[in-house]
């Protein structure tokens, strides 16, 4: 079969498409599966730089996994003996290390069946990035409703699941985005949109019960003013600015504003939630690019550009 792989870490250009051994069933409890699509994600380009903290997982001085991708939509060619969930044909999505290649062999709770109004391509968009916007907003935050809810990088992957789901959530939503996106930011739901490139919402004098920094651009300190008695900042990456795990520990000392760090934790009954959402048309994936696997490059230059339009999606399988 087919995957993206890299061998060393590094930029985009070590990415190659190779000719791989298709996964076999380790246990009873797994899936095979054949991709359609997958997604990129921050996750990605972090494990293919090598970031310090991936590198004890993954290798200290090359990867031991070789294949990225956690996201996964795709069709099941077979099952384990103990696997009831699924049947052969069935169309799945959901959370799978490897996904960058043609098969995958995931265990099966990291899996759902897809929403009958979604495709492919949508489906692989959901599971990482939704799942962090709705982590963040409910389960650190403990959003409520009526409460003024600020998403910082509003457009992106996280972020443009964050504004549909606040919204669901009965808050009021000010997005800050790009000037060619705030439009389209305003049509899923936002109720104010502030563009980042003329104007500093730190600067406005208006103040946010919850602010997700969906880009980590920010920082819990340049937030300050804008939190009210009780607010919370929360960064969904810890990796830039540098200083970010140094202000989530210095943010209790700043009265009751709080400061969290929050990164997804896949499971299926948060996938089953953002599903039924989904078909009942209260939450859609927006998808700026779709890429086939060859041009795995392009895709992760894509990502690492941090101006993307929603999600950034791998076409596997046809």
């Amino acid at each position: 079969m087919k995957a993206a792989v890299y061998s060393s870490y590094g930029s985009p250009d070590i990415m190659m498409v190779r000719e791989v051994e298709i996964p076999t069933m380790k246990d009873d409890e797994r899936v095979l599966i054949r991709v359609h699509n997958a997604s990129i994600n921050k996750f990605d380009t972090l494990y293919r730089r090598g970031y310090l903290p991936t590198r004890f997982e993954n290798g200290l001085t090359k990867p031991k996994s070789t294949i990225l991708g956690i996201d996964v939509a795709g069709t099941v060619e077979a099952v384990g003996n103990n696997v009831q969930r699924f049947k052969v044909g069935d169309h799945v999505f959901g959370s799978c290390f490897g996904s960058h290649a043609e098969y995958v062999c995931p265990p099966q709770n990291g899996l759902i069946h897809m929403p009958k109004n979604v495709n492919f391509e949508q489906a692989a968009a959901i599971p990482c990035a939704a799942q962090t916007a709705l982590q963040a907003l409910r389960d650190v935050a403990q959003i409520k409703s009526g409460q003024k809810v600020l998403i910082y990088g509003a457009s992106g992957g996280v972020g443009h699941f964050a504004v549909q789901l606040a919204k669901y959530f009965g808050a009021e939503v000010t997005a800050v985005c790009s000037t060619p996106n705030l439009q389209w930011v305003k049509d899923l739901g936002a109720d104010y949109v502030i563009d980042y490139m003329k104007e500093d919402f730190t600067k406005n004098g208006k103040k946010y019960d919850i602010i997700l920094d969906a880009v980590a651009k920010r920082t819990f300190f340049s937030c300050l003013g804008s939190l009210t008695e009780k607010g919370i900042y929360i960064t969904e990456n810890p990796i830039t600015p540098i200083y970010h795990p140094v202000q989530l520990i210095l943010g209790s000392l700043f009265g009751q504003k709080k400061a969290k760090l929050h990164l997804a934790k896949p499971n299926v009954k948060d996938l089953d939630f953002l599903s039924r959402l989904i078909e009942e048309e209260k939450l859609k994936p927006v998808i700026e690019m779709c890429y086939p696997l060859e041009q795995i490059v392009e895709a992760h230059r894509h990502v690492e550009s941090g101006r993307t339009k929603g999600k950034v999606i791998l076409r596997i399988n046809s």
